[in-house]
């Protein structure tokens, strides 16, 4: 896969993360209420969903300026 440079202002980096945030807990749930049903398909799925997801905010909360 090849890299790709975009640039983006420190409020739109900003509204990225917190868009961001919101998705991954809504995998952290599916992921929770896939456990609950045992399904172990839709727990690997919304469990990488959410790990990739927290990954690029790392990645993307380190341009935040405090």
């Amino acid at each position: 896969m090849a890299d790709v440079t975009l640039t983006f202002s420190p409020d739109e980096i900003e509204m990225l993360v917190d868009a961001l945030e919101v998705d991954a807990e809504g995998y952290a749930d599916a992921a929770k209420e896939a456990r609950l049903n045992n399904n172990r398909e839709d727990i690997v799925t919304f469990t990488e969903a959410a790990t990739r997801i927290q990954v690029l905010l790392e990645k993307l909360r380190e341009h935040i300026e405090d």
